[in-house]
């Protein structure tokens, strides 16, 4: 198979499997969203969806949040990694979403990316699932299955997002980016069986 005949036999398989993706991170708006996405790093979807309903009962807006001290952010968010540096984040991040953005979530990846705790990934998610804007957010799953599926060189995420955009058609990004992030929990895990990954075997098959 050629680079692009494998891009294609993924997009295809992955439609397949999952038809519909539900958004991991449980939200009610794009700054909840925003706040989940960032406390996601190193950690677990599943997690922070346990712990930010009572965030969120507290300080589910910036203007609320703004006004609550570091410690109690952390005390709230303690059972994630990295707590104490999220904690100061998200402080920091609400107190500029009031002064920069009247307490919105800004629309643009630069807006998004200027504030404490946001990666470019993190403002893709925002942009996608919030804005619905086109974005193609590498998590670890997906730089490790494009390398596996030999559709990156896989020096870096960034070049990994870059040759993504490239193989996939732009109005597939949004959804695509979900599957194959499902596909590697499921099928493909970094430690784990690999007997399940039968899109790996498919791509390679002599």
């Amino acid at each position: 198979m050629t680079k692009k005949q494998r891009a294609e036999t993924v997009m295809r398989e992955l439609e397949k499997l999952y038809p519909e993706v539900p958004i991991p991170l449980d939200h009610s708006d794009p700054y909840t969203l925003l706040v989940a996405v960032a406390l996601s790093a190193q950690t677990t979807d599943k997690k922070v969806n346990q712990i930010t309903p009572k965030l969120f009962e507290v300080a589910g807006n910036p203007f609320k949040m703004k006004e609550l001290e570091v410690d109690e952010i952390k005390y709230l968010i303690k059972e994630i990694g990295l707590a104490n540096t999220k904690a100061k984040n998200l402080k920091r991040m609400a107190e500029l979403l009031v002064e920069r953005h009247n307490g919105e979530v800004p629309q643009t990846f630069e807006e998004l990316e200027a504030l404490p705790g946001v990666g470019h990934k993190t403002a893709s998610v925002v942009m996608i699932q919030a804005f619905g804007e086109p974005a193609f957010p590498v998590d670890t799953h997906i730089h490790r299955l494009m390398v596996q599926w030999q559709l990156t060189s896989g020096k870096n995420v960034v070049e990994t997002e870059k040759d993504a955009k490239k193989l996939f058609p732009k109005e597939s990004w949004n959804k695509l980016h979900l599957q194959i992030i499902f596909y590697g929990r499921e099928y493909s895990p970094a430690r784990g069986n690999k007997e399940k990954d039968f899109l790996t075997r498919m791509l390679f098959e002599k």
